[in-house]
């Protein structure tokens, strides 16, 4: 059997003791039951357990207790007492107090170091997602998409994807772009352009751009041997939850597609704990929780093992729940019919225990005690068993603003994302394009203005006459018919539509 990490007990005997086997960790799990019934505290002390044992961990800190983590708890914690006797009563001899290694993150750059990614990266079906675009307009912005990288144009930040969009309203450049993809309605553009905004106006704005989040650096293990717990503050994310959502998402999703495939592990790779898990699904199409069901289900290959962590199972469809082999239920209330259902599906996707009924159990749990069912070393679920939740080791509640800075300032990558880039790319590509489609402009309009004088001047030379000689009126026109085809193949080259840049 291999290492297992320790999550409670009923009593002091020790084959009542409830852990989770590492190289089952990333066969998922799932952390339920009603608001204050003790789902923060089993995060936190599942956390320490894996950091102590070289996995690192990510988890979103949506009520800002988590950050405690970097620091140790203390004898002078006023559950110190609760604490040790708990620790006592379940049989838990070596518990000691001990903080652990941690990164903070924030999409805000305020509590953490900066996440960002690309607009490019990111992709139009979770932007798509974000921005709540119709049907057709995400097929819009998918050929956006792909005519930037035919083009060469980088959608790095929110500008650059804002001037393409512009870019591409214009209606020699929108009728190009139809020939060669398809359909482009100026509507549809217009609507992407206002929803950019409103997501500029959520706070989107600072999670696009460079330098973009490097995966290794949400993998690494400390001096010690121990795994760095990645905290994101998500106290002000939270807010925009359609942002918060999507970004846990995109993260999955770049995970599933840069690791490489590893089997089942020893242990994890990387441990991920997804709070407040229904806005993940709140409102999702189906193409969308299809990719979700396919990302979870395939990513524990790639030694990755994620928790959900949320009030009811039922707020996850049940396509992702059958892949949630490692459970801990906390209580759930049940004073409604739709409650009690609630508790009934609760209970019936645990194996039964005959020492008790589980979904009578489900109400009657205390603070601090749910009912466990870990995967064994045969990847079959254990009998459910009523546990009381090991203490932390860590701090119990928030770091305040000089720990978090003295932490943050010890990083391990301090430094590498504090400051915003700001290369070339989309943006500064096309205002170049158009300031040269403008001096060009300018120019044929000029030359087009001094072949008119230069005619005008050679007539006045001539003899006065009513009517205009065949071959004037012929160099005339041809003139004028060359200057315009000219001046609208360059334009049109330069902006990137009959020309496309080389």
């Amino acid at each position: 059997m291999g290492t297992k990490i320790y999550i409670g007990g009923g009593g002091p005997q020790q084959d009542e003791a409830q852990g989770l086997l590492l190289n089952r960790a990333n066969r998922h799990g799932l952390i339920a039951g009603a608001t204050g019934t003790g789902k923060t505290v089993t995060l936190q002390i599942l956390a320490e357990s894996f950091s102590n044992e070289g996995v690192p961990v990510f988890c979103a800190d949506v009520k800002g207790d988590l950050s405690g983590l970097a620091m140790s708890g203390t004898e002078s914690f006023k559950l110190h007492d609760a604490f040790t006797s708990r620790a006592g009563k379940i049989g838990f001899s070596d518990y000691t107090y001990h903080d652990v290694p941690t990164v903070f993150w924030d999409v805000f750059g305020q509590k953490g170091h900066p996440v960002r990614t690309t607009v490019s990266e990111m992709g139009p079906t979770l932007l798509a997602r974000l921005m709540d675009l119709t049907e057709t307009q995400e097929g819009v912005l998918t050929v956006a998409f792909e005519y930037a990288d035919d083009e060469g144009l980088l959608l790095l930040d929110l500008k650059d994807l804002q001037k393409l969009l512009i870019h591409m309203g214009d209606k020699e450049v929108r009728a190009d772009i139809s020939r060669r993809y398809g359909n482009v309605a100026s509507a549809s553009l217009s609507a992407i352009q206002r929803d950019l905004l409103e997501l500029e106006r959520a706070g989107a704005e600072q999670f696009f751009g460079e330098p973009a989040l490097e995966l290794g650096d949400l993998m690494r293990t400390a001096t010690d041997g121990r795994g760095i717990v990645n905290i994101l503050d998500a106290t002000t994310l939270i807010n925009s939850p359609k942002l918060y959502s999507t970004f846990l998402l995109w993260l999955l999703s770049e995970l599933f597609e840069q690791l490489p495939e590893v089997g089942d592990p020893e242990k994890p790779k990387l441990v991920f704990f997804f709070d407040e898990a229904h806005l993940l699904f709140r409102d999702a199409p189906k193409a969308l929780l299809e990719k979700i069901e396919q990302v979870v289900r395939l990513i524990r290959s790639k030694g990755v093992g994620v928790f959900f962590v949320t009030q009811n199972p039922r707020d996850l469809p049940d396509s992702v729940l059958a892949q949630l082999g490692n459970r801990i239920q906390h209580a759930l209330r049940a004073y409604t019919p739709s409650e009690r259902k609630s508790v009934r599906a609760a209970a019936e996707s645990f194996r039964p225990n005959p020492a008790f009924g589980t979904e009578e159990v489900i109400t009657q749990l205390g603070t601090g005690e749910a009912l466990v069912s870990t995967l064994d070393d045969k990847a079959a679920p254990g009998i459910v068993q009523r546990t009381l939740i090991r203490p932390p080791s860590s701090r119990l509640g928030p770091v305040n603003d000089t720990e978090r800075s003295q932490i943050m300032s010890a990083s391990p990558v301090s430094g590498r994302y504090d400051k915003s880039l700001d290369r070339e790319s989309a943006y500064e590509i096309l205002i170049e394009k158009e300031k040269a489609a403008a001096e060009e402009a300018e120019r044929l309009a000029q030359e087009e203005e001094k072949a008119k004088r230069e005619l005008e001047r050679k007539k006045a030379r001539r003899p006065s006459s009513r009517r205009q000689t065949a071959t004037e009126a012929a160099v005339k026109t041809a003139t004028r018919t060359i200057a315009r085809d000219v001046a609208r193949y360059v334009l049109r080259g330069i902006l990137g539509s009959l020309k496309r840049s080389r």
